[in-house]
């Protein structure tokens, strides 16, 4: 029991924003400061959002991003690749909870699949699941860039994805190509 108030926390789990507001009220501000240190200890999200809200250096978890994205197809302490959708996907879901620049979100969406297009250059991929991944992926990237107003900025790169995907033969190119033009 932190503060006297986990009790609480667990009375209020699944209350409305009307019900939370109402409790934060009544808290003083010892007490609020106790619950916001707890959270900011306990739960890496919350502690990720104030780092990012008082830190925000954009560049660097973009950055970051990249690399890691990077080391699932050329790995640098492993032998083999991974190419697991999953570490892009994590990154994305992070920045646009944080409520990143939307232009520094699509560029690691557009980077995502770059890398797996050099990857499958060098060495073919045949698991029908990497293209089905490619194209979801592809999918997230064309409406995140026509919803915030991107995609004139970004076309060029789009067009050389599906332009790769043909050039590779991949299985679902005319997929990213109907994504990109309608």
């Amino acid at each position: 029991m932190v503060g006297g108030y986990e009790a609480k926390i667990i009375v209020f789990c699944g209350m409305s924003k009307r019900a939370l507001v109402k409790y934060l009220q009544s808290l003083d501000k010892q007490e609020l400061e106790s619950q916001v240190l707890d959270l900011y200890q306990r739960f890496k999200p919350v502690k990720d959002y104030y780092n990012f809200v008082f830190n925000p250096k954009e560049d660097k978890l973009v950055e970051e991003a990249k690399f890691k994205i990077a080391n699932e197809y050329f790995p640098l302490k492993r032998k083999r690749a991974r190419m697991r959708r999953s570490v892009a996907q994590k990154y994305i879901k992070q920045f646009i909870l944080l409520e990143m620049d939307p232009a520094l979100i699509a560029d690691v969406m557009l980077f995502n699949l770059e890398t797996a297009q050099r990857y499958n250059e060098k060495k073919r991929i045949n698991q029908e699941s990497f293209y089905k991944s490619m194209l979801n992926s592809f999918s997230q990237l064309v409406e995140f860039s026509e919803l915030n107003g991107l995609r004139t900025v970004y076309e060029k790169r789009l067009t050389e994805i599906v332009d790769t995907a043909f050039e590779q033969e991949w299985f679902n190119a005319e997929g990213l190509d109907n994504l990109l033009h309608n």
